[in-house]
């Protein structure tokens, strides 16, 4: 046997010390299709067939332990989860349990360590796990699934033994098992000593106590995982090669849940994870399938991801960060080749997420269950120096700390077996971290800089002082002056003074001192709930158009969320009350459809844009048109548009540019020119993106102020631009399969309260490619929401004013609703004839609301508690 240990680390040498191979053996048969087992403080592997070797993770110094009792080569091995620690190995002739710190006792004492069989002839056994407790062992033979009592009592050796009892019987009377388990009473017919069915080996212990053998059931084809499930012990799961899972109750002996079959490959592994509740499966051809597991969700598909997508993407996203003299020249195009998932293990990394760690006959990956995407791919064949560079099995484990992780490979081709020592941190520090260093805020940290073109210009401290006296001025020349542009007029009497008394003050009222309050409406005054449950059933129904016009956009009044506008297809734009009563406003003059509408902060002022090409701000109040911007200020139409900077300025997108707009907007006419308006309005900036690609989506606050503006561009880019700085600030390459439709910010509520940190959120989503939440201040994806349909129209997203949920549209006719803390949607609302195109949240609503609106016949609808 050889122990060498070497320290390897990447090419460009990133991190120092990655990976260390502190034990490598070659055994006399090959270990490339057995479940190896690997825990905290120890891994084990079947050496020579029928032996098996136990390693030390702590103290690479200790001396393996070899445990010799199976007469048939070792299939399956597996570690317990209670103290004193149990290993558990399986063989065609039979299971054995093995008490580590009793082994290793005997060792030290020279004398052979002594194992107990469990059960004898199962076949072949694929696959072995030990419950929480220690006290039932799941055995995967065949099709079969098999529960055994572990617990030893009464046992004799049989070296040297005489008169034992000629049959063994199994009974159905294991409490734990569960009280109406159905259970097979058998009988194995043991003859005397000389005779057995199967060779004793010295050392071997063989229980004579009445032990419990459950089937719980089977499967189509050969059992290949099974798992405990942590938080309800008396549940469960199993994979087979038949492509399904399948959940137990093994106190019952009864199936809760079978799946339809999930792809064209055998499932090979299992994984369930406590925080998140949820199961993740992983196949023969390298697709990772993630379940909820948790209450209410019946066992539903939270996503499915295939791995050699996402390492092309991460090749990508890790190439693209290297800067562009130190990338290789491109190589000719290799052998497409599959991933298998061989085995799945939690990882506990520094990441504030769950991870997990896959590992494939190519390497090994760390997967995030909030994102579903890799964060970190550690390939073999980068390291030279190892001894298997594909691998046939693996088993992993991670330290409590965070900081080392271990890997047990069996060589697929040959029969060297190797134990890896992975350093976690070095492992992520090498990894690509786009935006890491950007260390963006969308709350201000300094002060507008007199470059910047947010900058209005130095405040003089004598303007204050000298306003009475101005007014007081321009009151005495305006009191001597006509009021009509003649030279001389005859008097008509109204300098005079008045003969009557027209209005006379009421002087007799008594205050009490208390503050009148300006709010008529008790609904605008109350504080939106922050712990507000979901909306749940529908309330109400409105009839938007009776032709054929499609609905684009919606959006609430950001001041008092009294006032819902919509654009639509037909060139119009309505303006609803929050409760659906009375008529709509109507706001027509567009020549092409309304694509987007946007409230000022006050509420004063609607925005709109269509595709004819012209940008327009209305008057909410008198619906007249206050400002009219054509064609010939934008190359192309307006994909984007909104107030900014708490309504200073106008923040656009037309082709592969925004563009930013200081407005004076009033309904005032020109007394000579009534034709024209007094509205105006003069271009700040023109900033194109980096790639000059075309900008689809653009978003920005204008709820308080901040200085970031967020891009999307056609070749799935995502840039932050500082319009304090006046440039690009960061770009993120292939944030989506395809192109972003829409950018969706956290932008709170004048009614609802959030953490100054909580503003960071933002959302992007993009068709087909689900819903994705982003950090701005370390610009990577926190969470993906794909639990909805959305292959071919542009759904839209909504934030609540909380800050807790996303909503978003779908094509099977439903609303969604994500809990940003949760993967899967808390919440399907129905009620829709046609796709869900938009998706809006009341700011100032008492109750939860939801308004989503349907394409034909385009109706909204609105989800109370």
């Amino acid at each position: 046997m050889e122990e060498p240990r070497e320290t390897f680390s990447t090419s460009e040498g990133h991190g120092g010390e990655i990976v260390v191979e502190t034990h490598v053996v070659e055994s006399t048969e090959s270990a490339s299709h057995v479940h190896l087992a690997c825990s905290r403080q120890h891994c084990a592997f079947p050496l020579d067939g029928d032996a098996l070797c136990v390693w030390s993770t702590q103290d690479p110094s200790h001396q393996p332990l070899i445990l010799r009792g199976h007469h048939r080569p070792v299939t399956a091995v597996a570690f317990g989860n209670a103290h004193p620690l149990l290993l558990c190995s399986a063989s065609r002739d039979r299971v054995m349990m093995w008490n580590l710190g009793e082994c290793r006792e005997k060792m030290l004492d020279g004398q052979p360590p002594r194992g107990t069989v469990l059960h004898t002839l199962l076949g072949e056994v694929l696959c072995l796990r030990l419950s929480p407790d220690d006290r039932v062992a799941a055995v995967c033979a065949g099709e079969r699934i098999l529960m055994l009592d572990t617990e030893l009592k009464q046992v004799c050796g049989l070296s040297g033994f005489s008169g034992f009892e000629t049959s063994v019987w199994l009974w159905d009377g294991c409490s734990h098992l569960g009280p109406g388990a159905s259970c097979r009473q058998r009988e194995a017919r043991v003859p005397r000593p000389g005779v057995l069915p199967f060779p004793l080996a010295q050392g071997v212990q063989f229980s004579q106590s009445r032990r419990a053998l459950v089937e719980l059931g089977r499967h189509r084809g050969p059992v290949t995982a099974a798992e405990f499930c942590p938080w309800q012990t008396h549940v469960i799961i199993s994979a087979s090669a038949d492509r399904s899972f399948k959940v137990w109750d093994r106190r019952k002996g009864s199936l809760i849940h079978s799946s339809s079959v999930l792809t064209a490959s055998s499932l090979l592994s299992l994984v369930l994870d406590p925080g998140s509740q949820q199961l993740v499966a992983g196949s023969a051809d390298g697709q990772l399938w993630v379940f909820s597991l948790a209450e209410g969700h019946h066992y539903r598909c939270v996503t499915r991801v295939d791995l050699r997508k996402q390492r092309d993407t991460f090749s990508t996203r890790k190439l693209s960060s290297c800067p562009e003299d130190s990338r290789l020249p491109p190589t000719k195009e290799e052998v497409e080749e599959t991933l298998p998932v061989l085995s799945l293990a939690p990882c506990e990394c520094e990441l504030n997420a769950s991870c997990l760690w896959i590992g494939s006959s190519a390497g090994l990956f760390i997967f995030n269950l909030a994102n579903f995407e890799l964060e970190a791919v550690l390939h073999f064949k980068e390291f030279g120096s190892l001894s298997i560079q594909v691998a046939g099995s693996c088993a992993m484990m991670s330290r409590p700390c965070g900081r080392k992780a271990f890997c047990l490979l069996s060589a697929l081709f040959g029969k060297k077996i190797a134990l890896l020592e992975v350093d976690l941190a070095a492992l992520l520090r090498s990894q690509p971290r786009p935006g890491m260093g950007a260390r963006l805020s969308v709350l201000p940290s300094s002060g507008v800089l007199p470059t910047s073109p947010l900058y209005f210009g130095p405040i003089e401290e004598t303007s204050a002082k000298l306003a009475p006296q101005k007014r007081s001025a321009a009151r005495a020349i305006v009191k001597d002056q006509p009021l009509v542009f003649h030279s001389k007029v005859a008097s008509s009497g109204y300098t005079a003074a008045p003969r009557v008394t027209m209005f006379s003050p009421k002087t007799n009222v008594q205050n009490d001192g208390k503050r009148p309050s300006k709010c008529k409406n008790s609904y605008r005054c109350k504080d939106y709930p922050l712990e507000s449950p979901l909306p749940s059933k529908l309330s109400r129904q409105l009839a938007v158009s009776h032709d054929q016009a499609a609905v684009h956009c919606v959006q609430y009044s950001a001041g008092d969320g009294q006032r819902l506008a919509c654009g639509l297809a037909n060139h119009l734009s309505l303006v609803f009350s929050a409760d659906l009563t009375g008529t709509p406003a109507v706001f027509s003059g567009h020549s092409g459809a309304v694509s987007t509408v946007c409230w000022s902060h006050d509420g004063r002022w609607l925005l709109s844009a269509s595709q004819d090409g012209t940008l327009r701000v209305w008057s909410a109040r008198r619906q007249e048109l206050a400002l009219c911007l054509g064609k010939d200020m934008f190359p192309r139409p307006v994909r984007s548009a909104q107030f900014y900077y708490l309504d200073a300025f106008i923040l656009l997108s037309s082709g592969p540019e925004f563009q930013l707009l200081k407005c004076h907007i009033s309904t005032g006419k020109d007394d000579v020119r009534r034709y024209k308006q007094k509205s105006r309005c003069t271009p700040v900036l023109k900033l194109p993106t980096t790639e000059a690609v075309e900008v689809t989506s653009l978003s920005a606050v204008n709820e308080f102020y901040s200085y970031l503006v967020l891009a999307a561009g056609r070749n799935r880019t995502l840039e932050v631009f500082d319009l304090n700085a006046g440039r690009s600030a960061a770009l993120l390459a292939g944030v989506h399969s395809r192109p972003i439709h829409q950018i969706c910010q956290n932008k709170g509520s004048s009614f609802a309260t959030q953490h100054p940190q909580a503003y960071h959120l933002f959302a992007t989503t993009a068709t087909g490619d689900g819903v994705k939440l982003w950090d701005m201040r370390t610009l990577r994806c926190e969470r993906r929401f794909e639990g909805h349909p959305n292959r071919c129209h542009p759904c839209g997203i909504a934030w609540s004013p909380c800050g807790r949920y996303v909503a978003c549209g779908a094509e099977d006719r439903h609303a969604y609703l994500y809990e940003t803390s949760s993967s899967t949607f808390s919440r399907r609302l129905a009620g829709h004839s046609d796709t869900v195109m938009a998706v809006a949240f009341s700011p100032s609503a008492v109750q939860a609301r939801s308004w989503t609106l349907h394409r034909r016949p385009h109706h909204y609808r609105e989800g109370v508690v």
